[in-house]
């Protein structure tokens, strides 16, 4: 980039910021924290500490509607609040689109695919989608998750039949990430990576600490910049990126990924040509994509076809894997929640046995309440995806659950925002919200969702239990299905085989941000992802359980 370029986008950026400054804000009067630093704001406090962290301390203080500072000066609103997110994410169609930073961070790590569109493009790309993410092709992909989960508790098995005490520390998270993965590439592909049979390619093995290597501990200086992105056209914000050494990792993924997402449309297509296609998602959206071909418009572009694959991928693996990980984490510190699932789950192997079948099915599954409870309690606790970046396009209104008292003692019982507000959703924030999960929301506890009225459903967000952690409305998470069926099939497996206890390691366990959640070592951030768990082989007496 030559001089004049980076003169005229240093003028464009001053220019914006003294008119910022400048400019008295909307919601001066809406109680939030103060800021210490003019340049950077609150940015470094909610980016760089712990998932989460700052959220709830802002949530306590300030209530479910928080006002915070940019860089320079310039205004967020931090939500909780049940009715403004429903209206945000889940009623207001394309009037709240993502920020571009936030398009730019997708286009990043999957291309220009599902998760970077928005409007149209977003319509059109989902539309595609769509027909191979309904609830029954969901159910046809149960068998590849539990075969990856038994090839893991195989491969475990093994390692403890050696161990002189048949017992045996593992790090869960890296565990984890290689079995969702040949989860996600047998499901999503038809694809192997090896990753559980320690033949993985290199694209498996870059995927592992991802976005811990690339995005954890973000300096002040990278998140200063991160947010000034909004002042610059998205082809500079591109080109900045695309040759910003940093990145230079996940370049090389990209690249990786590139090739095998082109080999494989490639052999799906010439399947589909041989009317032998398949079941998997690509095959599927391969003949989606081909049977939109009377509509060109209607079609996914090469680039879109292939930015879809790495989509599926990313998502598919990374979200998973962490939510397994943190369950696992959990269930190491509540062996009573632990005992109670391997009961349930050893009682459905005999019902099982007594009606003539040797496996486990889809409505099996959904039949058993404990499991259903771990899971929905993991991702409420635990989501994965942690700030949802919005902006509005028009002006709105948006509904609140509770009045908001702004420092002038007037009493609010909706918020007026003009185009151009800018606010983040929190989803550990909402997922803790004391008025909708009960005053014992900062617990991990699984019986909130096994009696009745403990959960309050006045305000519905979202697509899987009340939560906000697969977002709601037209952007909502499209494999949402798949995401809950794998973690139920895994955890049937791991707990049925297995007993999980914690280690002295524990107590120093991070969530840490990323721009995702991942789980590491205070003082080891530098290692990557890690969760060391004591696993042993689980007690078929039943009278021990």
């Amino acid at each position: 980039m030559d001089f004049s370029t980076v003169a005229i986008i240093s003028i464009v950026i001053g220019a914006c910021i003294v008119y910022k400054v400048t400019k008295r804000s909307l919601f001066w009067n809406i109680p939030g924290p103060k800021s210490n630093s003019f340049v950077l704001g609150h940015i470094c406090e909610l980016l760089q500490n712990q998932v989460g962290l700052t959220d709830f301390e802002w949530q306590k203080t300030y209530g479910d509607i928080v006002r915070f500072k940019g860089s320079f000066g310039s205004d967020y609103i931090m939500i909780s609040d049940p009715k403004a997110l429903q209206r945000i994410f889940q009623t207001s169609g394309y009037r709240w689109r993502k920020t571009p930073q936030r398009r730019e961070f997708s286009r990043l790590v999957a291309g220009k695919g599902l998760a970077w569109a928005d409007g149209d493009v977003h319509k059109r790309q989902r539309k595609i989608m769509l027909p191979g993410f309904s609830a029954p092709e969901a159910k046809n992909l149960y068998p590849f998750f539990s075969s990856a989960a038994a090839t893991l508790c195989s491969r475990w098995t093994d390692i403890l039949s050696v161990s002189p005490e048949q017992r045996q520390p593992f790090d869960v998270s890296d565990w984890m990430s290689r079995a969702t993965l040949d989860a996600i590439g047998q499901a999503a592909f038809d694809y192997d990576f090896g990753a559980m049979t320690d033949q993985d390619t290199e694209l498996s093995k870059l995927y592992r600490s991802l976005m811990v290597k690339i995005f954890g501990t973000p300096s002040k200086a990278a998140l200063l910049m991160l947010d000034l992105f909004r002042y610059i056209p998205d082809s500079v914000m591109e080109f900045i990126n695309d040759h910003n050494p940093r990145m230079s990792l996940l370049h090389r993924v990209n690249s990786l990924a590139e090739d095998t997402a082109k080999h494989l449309v490639d052999t799906k297509s010439d399947l589909l040509l041989q009317g032998k296609n398949k079941k998997d998602i690509m095959s599927l959206l391969v003949k989606a994509n081909h049977e939109a071909s009377q509509n060109p418009k209607g079609r996914l572009s090469e680039a879109e076809l292939l930015a879809q694959m790495r989509v599926l991928l990313f998502a598919g693996h990374e979200t998973s894997g962490t939510s397994l990980t943190f369950g696992l984490f959990e269930l190491a510190r509540h062996p009573d929640f632990q005992t109670r699932l391997r009961k349930e789950i050893r009682n459905m192997e005999n019902n099982i046995a007594e009606r003539g079948d040797a496996e486990f099915t889809t409505q099996d599954l959904d039949s058993m309440p404990v499991l259903n409870a771990v899971v929905k309690e993991i991702l409420r606790f635990h989501p994965v995806a942690v700030h949802l970046f919005r902006v509005a396009v028009a002006d709105d209104v948006l509904p609140l659950s509770k009045p908001i008292v702004t420092t002038t003692g007037e009493l609010l019982r909706e918020l007026i925002v003009p185009k151009g507000t800018r606010i983040v959703g929190s989803i550990p924030a909402y997922n803790r919200n004391k008025e909708v999960f009960g005053d014992d929301a900062f617990e991990f506890n699984i019986d909130r969702w096994l009696k009745p009225g403990h959960i309050n459903n006045a305000v519905t967000l979202g697509v899987y239990a009340n939560l906000a952690t697969f977002s709601a409305g037209i952007r909502s998470c499209i494999g949402w299905r798949f995401a809950v069926l794998e973690i139920q099939a895994f955890l049937v497996e791991l707990i049925r085989n297995f007993e999980f206890t914690a280690t002295p390691a524990l107590d120093g366990i991070r969530r840490e941000s990323a721009f995702l959640m991942a789980p590491t070592i205070e003082g080891e951030v530098d290692k990557g992802s890690q969760m060391p768990l004591s696993v042993a082989l689980a007690r078929r007496d039943d009278d021990d359980l």
